[in-house]
């Protein structure tokens, strides 16, 4: 039986097999020559003293133990072509995990997504970054694989007691992301990487006998004695099954108002607002690893930071080490910034959101639109900031040390946002009571992580897509809608996931639970 241990040690160590070897070795007590495999099973940096190190997780086969090289294999799909049909809304990782898991369970799903298909969409990527030309059916946010695809496929969730995370990661590898996923403690796959899994899971699905339609847009609900009869598309076509998972995402403002407009009960939710802050990566690697060269063996630093202001919580949110932001705008008049990474991390520039907490009290001015009111804050503040960086995707940028004097940044240097900044004072951007605990907060950031606050860091407005603003309810039990049989709300745009990971778990579960009721 191989040994399992627990292992501390230099970056250098980590990085390099055979040092590796030798380190397992003298552990062990044995000659390098009697080591037959050495297996990581976790690995995370710990940058907490000087002497940083990396903690490891591995399993030890000596010379005289077999050793299986264990390879992931997908489940076995069938053929579903001619299975009683679920109709899935939308295309991002709750909808296509879903669609995966009802094959698994004999049940043929029909995916409806608004956008292009993961390909046909950079063209559309190119238009809002070059031409500042917003479509609002195919962006950063719609199209095959969802706001997921373009956006980094960081992997990383605190959910683990919303469902088996290790199957999630297990079938992304499957589909062809690198097995390191299953390793590392802040797993992540890259921009430039997740394209042609999403495509292969596409393909799979339509292999297997399900359908996938793109471009094609969910405008109304088919309803007979409150029990969903399927949908109505923009061309007006009719698609219809008893069995509906809504997985639209947190951007899906239309559906929303359908939903509202048709008397189906959704909620107000709180979310978070703020910027989306860019560092020098040089400079975040100093800062975290306390060092002035970050070496050929560490990781681009990544950083995570949360402190209480005014009684609200302020936090660092989707952080992208040696990344980019990008425009996420929906719809024409209105700026909105997210970021991502490619799969090596090797952009010059750190950037993350940095967000404060809203609460339901705060969407009181627009108390007349009801469930919609949070939704339409939000818009409200993204309209405002296409407004004030001259009606483009250019977006309301500052200098983060001007900011907290209120003062107007006397240029802004280039920065990774393609479309271009406009120097803004940023109170402008949002309701004094934002501006007032970001200022602060920022204050306080800068005395936890020295050298965090300074003029070097720009400041972007905003970042306004944290979560869905709305929350679709749904029964505890039975995962329908309280109201509508049929209907199943999902993932992030319904209030129930918040991220790759949670959203997959969460389209499995609606699948599952499908799977229940109709076998």
């Amino acid at each position: 039986m191989p040994s399992e241990l627990q292992l501390q040690v230099s970056p250098e160590i980590a990085a390099n097999e055979s040092l590796l070897y030798d380190y397992v070795a003298k552990t062990v007590r044995v000659s390098t020559k009697l080591v037959h495999k050495v297996v990581i099973l976790k690995r995370s940096i710990d940058a907490r003293q000087k002497s940083i190190k990396v903690n490891l997780k591995v399993s030890v086969y000596l010379i005289d133990e077999n050793y299986t090289e264990q390879k992931i294999e997908l489940p076995n799909y069938g053929n579903v072509s001619n299975n009683q049909e679920v109709i899935i809304v939308g295309a991002g990782p709750a909808g296509l995990f879903a669609a995966l898991q009802l094959i698994e369970l004999g049940l043929k799903p029909i995916v409806i997504e608004r956008g292009k298909d993961v390909r046909g969409r950079r063209r559309d990527l190119k238009a809002i970054n070059v031409d500042h030309i917003v479509n609002e059916d195919s962006n950063y946010c719609f199209g095959e694989g969802g706001a997921g695809t373009y956006s980094d496929g960081k992997l990383y969730t605190r959910s683990k007691k919303r469902g088996d995370v290790d199957r999630i990661l297990k079938l992304l590898v499957g589909f062809g992301a690198t097995p390191d996923i299953l390793v590392e403690a802040h797993p992540h796959i890259g921009t430039n990487k997740l394209p042609q899994i999403i495509q292969d899971i596409r393909d799979k699905i339509i292999e297997c006998g399900g359908k996938v339609l793109f471009e094609t847009r969910v405008i109304d609900f088919i309803l007979k004695n409150n029990e969903i009869q399927g949908v109505i598309t923009q061309n007006g076509d009719t698609i219809t099954a008893n069995k509906l998972i809504l997985a639209t995402g947190h951007s899906a403002r239309d559906i929303f108002e359908l939903l509202d407009r048709k008397k189906i009960l959704i909620e107000a939710k709180p979310f978070a607002i703020g910027v989306r802050a860019e560092h020098p990566q040089e400079l975040i690697d100093k800062i975290q690893y306390s060092c002035d060269y970050r070496g050929d063996y560490l990781p681009p630093a990544p950083y995570s930071i949360v402190k209480q202001v005014n009684g609200r919580g302020m936090y660092s949110f989707c952080m992208c080490p040696g990344g980019v932001i990008a425009p996420c705008a929906t719809s024409p008049g209105e700026v909105v910034t997210n970021g991502w990474s490619p799969s090596k991390r090797d952009q010059a520039t750190a950037n993350s959101g940095i967000v404060v907490e809203l609460k339901l009290e705060d969407f009181k001015p627009f108390a007349k639109f009801g469930a919609l009111a949070g939704m339409e804050f939000q818009k409200s503040i993204e309209q405002k900031a296409w407004y004030l960086a001259g009606q483009t995707q250019k977006v309301p940028a500052q200098r983060m040390i001007d900011f907290t004097q209120n003062k107007v940044s006397d240029s802004i240097p280039k920065t990774s946002y393609v479309p271009g900044t406009t120097s803004v004072e940023m109170g402008q951007v949002f309701p004094n009571f934002l501006t007032q605990i970001m200022r602060e907060g920022f204050t306080e950031f800068g005395k936890s992580m020295r050298g965090y606050m300074t003029n070097e860091a720009i400041l972007h407005a905003p970042e306004s897509r944290t979560s869905s603003p709305v929350r679709i309810p749904r029964d505890n039990e039975t995962l329908e809608h309280p109201q509508i049989k049929g209907l199943y709300p999902c993932g992030e745009g319904a209030g129930f996931a918040g991220g790759i990971i949670s959203a997959a778990i969460d389209g499995e579960k609606c699948a599952l639970k499908i799977a229940e009721v109709l076998k």
